[in-house]
């Protein structure tokens, strides 16, 4: 039985960040499954919670999270958590939400009514958008219904995706359009790029779509809509918010592992310490801001907003490096 995310929190966003809340504490609690493990019990109890269908516009049972300014800080909250409990998760996360946000933007009243009813119960989405060899190509061959060929060498969290969002290359013509498209077939399941740094629990693979036919419901959108803007750059303050939950427990493990040592009173450390939080809460009022921004009454107006959005998007990389530097020499071999 599919239950909606205002059902489950009819005081609304604040009972589901209560809810994120304790979510996290159950992961602190909860031994860890150690790096190149995806964090399928974390995945498991967002879903529980209803964190995969919040997402949606209040409208379609979700709580509205990219619809409002209390909204985009929940979310903002929902991904910098993800990104603490693992930084895969919080991609994982941050891709399933930029599906709901393109279907919301662009796709039909059917298949948001689809996406919307897959969302509440649990289904995780993915955003496939790089190609693998050969690349996915939409044919038509004089029939309503056309026919993919190709694979996606880097879709995350290939084994948990229930339902991908891909771009595809329309043939004859060139045009990229955005396919929904069901997933979870094993056997169109490879291998996916390699090692990730800091995303080896990712599960990222690769998926083969040759074969699969698409009918014209299928296709979301327009000709080019993904790349769209302000909507294509503004987006990116998502993955920052992901990116400053890994700061979050980078500064967790450096006061730890120094309470544990007995140093966390060196004066030394202490302005470690000190500078760590600084750079933490930089990161935290640019993504702030970016949040902010990316549902203004004139974001859809031009560049403001993507400007805005970028520039977080440095300060956050910047501060993130700065800190990695700083639990390493605070740390020493340790920090390894």
């Amino acid at each position: 039985m599919s239950v909606s995310p205002a059902r489950l929190f009819p005081d609304g966003i604040a009972q589901f960040r209560l809810a994120l809340q304790r979510v996290e504490a159950e992961q602190r609690d909860r031994p860890g499954a150690g790096e190149g493990t995806f964090p399928a019990q974390a995945l498991r109890d967002l879903a529980r919670i209803g964190a995969l269908g919040a997402a949606l516009p209040t409208s379609d049972g979700g709580l509205g999270l990219q619809d409002s300014p209390a909204g985009v800080l929940a979310l903002s909250d929902l991904l910098r958590r993800a990104g603490r409990i693992s930084l895969s998760l919080g991609r994982c996360v941050e891709g399933h939400v930029n599906v709901v946000r393109l279907v919301c933007l662009y796709g039909t009243p059917r298949q948001r009514a689809l996406v919307a009813d897959d969302l509440r119960r649990g289904v995780l989405a993915g955003i496939w958008v790089t190609d693998g060899a050969p690349p996915v190509t939409l044919t038509h061959s004089g029939t309503p219904e056309g026919r993919l060929e190709g694979t996606k060498g880097f879709a995350s969290a290939v084994r948990e995706v229930g339902i991908a969002l891909i771009t595809a290359r329309a043939e004859p013509g060139g045009e990229t359009l955005m396919v929904l498209v069901p997933v979870g077939e094993r056997a169109r399941m490879g291998p996916g790029p390699g090692h990730l740094t800091g995303m080896a629990g990712s599960g990222t693979g690769s998926y083969d779509f040759t074969g699969i036919a698409v009918p014209a419901a299928s296709i979301v959108g327009q000709p080019g809509d993904y790349l769209r803007q302000p909507e294509f750059s503004a987006g990116a303050w998502r993955a920052s918010a992901v990116a400053l939950g890994g700061m979050d427990r980078l500064v967790d493990l450096l006061r730890e592992e120094l309470r544990a040592r007995g140093r966390a009173e060196n004066p030394h450390q202490q302005a470690r310490i000190g500078r760590a939080m600084i750079l933490r809460g930089t990161a935290a009022m640019w993504v702030e801001r970016a949040a902010l921004a990316s549902c203004a009454p004139d974001a859809a107006g031009g560049g403001e907003t993507a400007a805005i959005v970028n520039l977080a998007r440095i300060a956050v990389e910047e501060a993130a490096m700065e800190l990695i530097t700083l639990v390493q020499r605070g740390l020493g071999v340790a920090a390894m």
